[in-house]
């Protein structure tokens, strides 16, 4: 009996623990659904991230938990993970987001919390163990989300640049000052969708660990699910101004119309993933998009040197990330 509680109260303790990850995540990538809202002066600041939580925490009503679902089973084989593991990853995938939040540099949230758990599980028990497929088709994603970021937020610049080619510009500022509230809070959703459900997934991953979940149950107890995406949203509503100002003002300077255009893109993009079950990074994303929007006004808008040093963030982040997760359960097995 003595063990059991023990066991009971280092699984919520990592709970915890995922959870205030959960909230750095939103604090953290706060920026990739209000940086352009707020640069274009559509919203205040303080509007714009009640707004941006709102969404975050609504998005539990229109997703499945298949991104959730790839994290907690796809990715590690079956009976490798224990609490050792989960505290690495999370430790892991923490210390990267406070090194890249202090710095400003718009890194991943989610493929730090991959990078955590794939360095985790090789400190335990070697590369053999983790499913290739679940992380091919993440690692494949680092590259094809903001690309498919850029794509759509260029084509839908040209698109909109022809459509009010003979309008007033004035005239399609004010619109698109409109428009950009329903844009942000179409980005929002899917940042709140996918975003949330990585830590859904760790979560449930360490309950079928512990012994608290069957591996066959097909949903985590919706305490997990409303935890998660609360959490998310609060870390939202509490910002993180540091990155706001690389993505909404360092990399292009954005209109209403390339902030719609922006977000659109990369609102189609990563709800596209979440239907796929795949683990998606929205900083990627939405600066691809950024970056496809200030590509179509010229060339020179974008300032292509931030540009690159975000680029070698998301190089860096899982290696990063693996490595200070294989030291923490190194750590945690020899301490504890």
């Amino acid at each position: 009996m003595q063990s059991v509680q023990v066991a009971l109260w280092v699984v919520a303790l990592l709970v915890v623990l995922a959870v205030l990850f959960d909230f750095m995540n939103g604090f953290h990538d706060a920026a990739n659904s209000i940086a352009t809202v707020v640069s274009t002066g559509v919203l205040k600041p303080q509007q714009a991230v009640l707004f941006a939580a709102f969404f975050n925490v609504i998005a539990v009503a229109f997703f499945q938990l298949k991104v959730a679902g790839t994290i907690g089973k796809g990715i590690v084989e079956p009976g490798v993970v224990d609490h050792h593991v989960i505290f690495g990853a999370l430790m892991g995938a923490i210390a990267w987001n406070i090194i890249t939040w202090w710095y400003g540099i718009p890194s991943s949230s989610s493929h730090a919390l991959i990078g955590g758990i794939v360095g985790a599980v090789i400190a335990k028990a070697g590369a053999s163990k983790l499913i290739g497929g679940g992380i091919m088709k993440t690692v494949a994603f680092i590259f094809v989300s903001p690309l498919l970021g850029f794509l759509l937020g260029s084509l839908l610049m040209v698109l909109v640049a022809w459509i009010f080619r003979r309008t007033p510009p004035l005239r399609v500022d004010n619109w698109f000052r409109r428009l950009q509230l329903l844009s942000a809070g179409l980005y929002s959703l899917g940042h709140g969708g996918n975003d949330a459900q990585k830590t859904i997934g760790i979560i449930w991953m360490l309950l079928v660990a512990s012994g608290y979940m069957s591996a066959s149950d097909m949903n985590p107890p919706s305490w997990v699910i409303w935890a998660c995406y609360v959490a998310i949203g609060l870390g939202t509503m509490f910002g993180g101004w540091r990155i706001v100002r690389t993505m909404g003002q360092k990399i292009t300077k954005l209109k209403p119309v390339g902030g719609f255009c922006a977000e659109t893109g990369g609102a189609i993009t990563l709800f596209l993933a979440t239907s796929m079950g795949i683990p998606v990074s929205t900083t990627h994303t939405i600066t691809g998009a950024i970056v496809g929007v200030g590509s179509v006004q010229r060339a020179s808008a974008v300032r292509w040197g931030v540009a690159g040093n975000i680029v070698w963030a998301w190089i860096f982040t899982i290696p990063a990330s693996a490595f200070m997760a294989g030291v923490c359960y190194w750590l945690s097995f020899t301490l504890f």
